[in-house]
């Protein structure tokens, strides 16, 4: 049997590339390492998808430490033949620092790394071997493909604390028959021993009996595959798994950094999660640390990428906007977007990286490969509880000028690293998303005269905020009369009134019939009290009131956004509740209870009671007491929501 051992690669006399150039090439990217692998990788498993093949792509991360049973393995093995000077091939000290840790990332229902495994051989289509192990910078052969020159395969390294990977692969062979490879390679910096020479500060680990280090095949690379543990291949299945030696998490402990890796890959891969038109997704994705599941989050479900996958849906069907330059003419791509109101995020780590905060008012831009290479914002909508989401598509016929416009880590389009006329068509493609935004967010109808001029969209909890002084029946609005500065109450005075027996039983006979619902309101004084007997005779009338709990506040109930008011009802005893709403335009005299023709008004979705169930009805009959009640309520788009809630008193049948 072969005994894998490592060469290290002396300078040609021809010359070679140095490691520091290879590790430079990704230059000093704003994303960091991890999210980069994500996006690098994921790439290389989308472009080397099995030709043909209806069935999604599996892409996965793993990490795990190496136990007892394997880790003699991993130190006999892979340290037979290596330099043993640290500083130029680390592993040594990361084999003698204690436990080793490494994150695999894999593939399945690719093609796997095929081809010849020499480069002076690699002269047909088929040579991904040498393109990933060998080669640095080939051009991509995959049309439509996501990478461009390879230089993302640099990310595996720079994430190995020690520079070293393994790469475990099965792929078909030109006889049609199924072989494994396995092959390590490091990438550090050169250096010059002292016994002469200079090396590159590459180096190979596999069978070094010829003239060039060649992978394990067949039963040797499954067998040595067994021995330091890592995941084999089922029957007929191709793919490739490389394998990070001790990756630098930046810090997160390693439970923490596969959550951030689960919600990257959300962020940045969410186009191919999604099914389409009956279709399953494109790719299928896990991530697991010590054999425990990290979730990768739906994007239909998860808050805010629900609203790009709107966005898409709305760019991939009739309503999606075709962008084109005017001079030279030029079909650009798709746009779709979609204005929502959000309740107020809070960003995750994966969130902050793409610089997205609290607020979503973004285009997603991707080419046809359908992976996400940034999201580009806009122009903040006029109010916190609004956002909207975008998603632009170029053209197939446009491909190859976007993919010119990308850094090495395809997460943007420069127009200045293009020459005319393809720098004006990424200019152009800029200002007609811009020009869709503005029209987006343009806002229909006027205010009314001497009202101040103040964007509408604003949810009623800032509305105080936005016209001081302002008077009105609910929301957060103050209750005072107009002019007034004075702030409203969050807890209400239960005013209560205590009248002779004679007159608290006369008071109690003057109902006034029912309302609709069949339940029968107290109207007694006007006001709809409530009375209670005393043990002295006497009666106590209550007048029922609503308490309301904090200011509105917009919240998720499936697939919808609502408006939030929570209230009590302190008065015991069933009471009549009833909704009124109004939008409201900033300045004096805003409030409006009847749309313009063609406009929305809020509506009531329902009454939620403090276990979260939802009742229906518009009077609804509610028992008074402590228990906090939630209105939910459906905004008008593009307004300001005002929320009141009437009480009136019930006579139980």
């Amino acid at each position: 049997m072969t005994q894998p051992r490592w060469y290290s690669q002396p300078y040609p006399p021809e010359g070679a590339s140095a490691a520091e150039g290879i590790r430079n090439q990704l230059g000093r990217p704003e994303l960091d390492l991890l999210t980069i692998l994500v996006r690098e990788s994921a790439q290389n498993s989308w472009d080397a998808r099995s030709a043909g093949s209806l069935q999604p792509v599996d892409y996965g991360i793993d990490m795990w430490t190496v136990g007892p049973a394997h880790a003699s393995a991993w130190r006999t093995l892979l340290l037979a033949g290596a330099p043993t000077n640290v500083d130029r091939f680390p592993l040594n000290d990361t084999f003698r620092r204690g436990p080793i840790r490494v994150l695999a990332v894999s593939d399945r229902g690719t093609r796997g790394l095929g081809g010849p495994t020499r480069a002076d051989a690699a002269v047909g289509p088929e040579r991904d071997f040498v393109s990933f192990i060998r080669n640095i910078g080939e051009p991509r052969d995959t049309a439509l493909g996501g990478g461009t020159y390879g230089f993302g395969k640099g990310i595996f390294y720079l994430l190995s604390k020690a520079g070293t990977v393994l790469v475990h692969s099965r792929c078909r062979t030109p006889e049609g028959g199924i072989e494994t490879r396995l092959i390590g390679c490091a990438l550090w910096k050169s250096y010059v021993p002292e016994t002469g020479g200079r090396y590159t500060g590459r180096h190979w680990w596999g069978d070094t009996s010829g003239d060039v280090v060649e992978p394990l095949v067949g039963h040797e690379a499954e067998a040595v595959a067994q021995r330091l543990g890592l995941r084999p291949f089922a029957v007929d299945e191709t793919g490739t798994s490389v394998v990070v030696i001790d990756p630098n998490l930046d810090e997160m402990e390693p439970a923490e950094a596969a959550d951030y890796l689960a919600d990257t890959i959300a962020w940045h891969l969410w186009p191919k999660m999604i099914s389409s038109e009956g279709r399953p997704p494109a790719m299928r994705f896990s991530v697991t640390c010590d054999g425990i599941d990290h979730p990768v989050p739906d994007p239909r479900t998860t808050r805010p990428l629900n609203m790009f996958v709107a966005a898409y849906e709305r760019m991939t069907g009739p309503q999606g906007q075709d962008l084109a330059c005017w001079k030279p003419r030029k079909h650009l791509g798709r746009l779709g977007l979609v204005k929502r109101i959000v309740p107020p995020l809070e960003p995750t780590r994966a969130q902050r990286m793409l610089n997205i905060e609290d607020l979503i008012h973004h285009v997603c831009l991707m080419r046809p490969a359908e992976l996400v290479v940034t999201y580009r914002p806009g122009p903040k909508p006029p109010s916190s509880n609004q956002g909207y989401a975008g998603v632009f598509r170029a053209d197939e016929s446009m491909d190859e000028i976007y993919a010119k416009a990308e850094p090495p880590t395809h997460d943007a389009w420069n127009r200045h690293s293009l020459d005319r006329p393809e720098s004006t068509y990424v200019q152009s493609t800029f200002r007609r998303i811009d020009e869709a935004l503005n029209g987006l967010l343009s806002l229909t109808g006027n205010a009314r005269p001497g009202s101040s001029n103040v964007a509408l969209g604003a949810a009623s909890s800032l509305f105080s905020g936005l016209v001081g002084g302002a008077w009105g029946i609910g929301g957060a609005t103050d209750y005072s009369k107009p002019g007034s500065t004075a702030t409203r109450r969050t807890v209400s005075d239960d005013v209560e009134e205590v009248v002779p027996a004679s007159q608290g039983r006369g008071l109690t006979e003057r109902g006034t019939g029912a309302p609709t619902g069949g339940a029968n309101v107290h109207t007694a004084g006007g006001a709809g009290a409530l009375t209670v007997a005393s043990g002295d005779g006497s009666v106590t009338r209550r007048r029922p009131r609503v308490q309301y709990v904090g200011d509105p506040y917009y919240d998720d109930r499936g697939d919808t956004s609502v408006l939030v008011q929570e209230f009590r009802l302190p008065t015991p005893g069933p009471q009549l509740v009833r909704i009124d709403l109004a939008v409201t335009l900033p300045g004096a005299g805003g409030r409006e209870t009847d749309p313009p023709i063609g406009a929305s008004m809020p509506e009531l979705v329902g009454w939620e009671d403090e276990t979260g169930l939802l009742h229906s009805g518009d009077p609804y009959v509610i028992e008074g007491g402590d228990s906090v009640w939630r209105a939910l309520v459906r905004p008008a788009p593009d307004t300001m929501t005002e929320i009141g809630i009437k009480v009136e008193a019930v006579k139980a049948s």
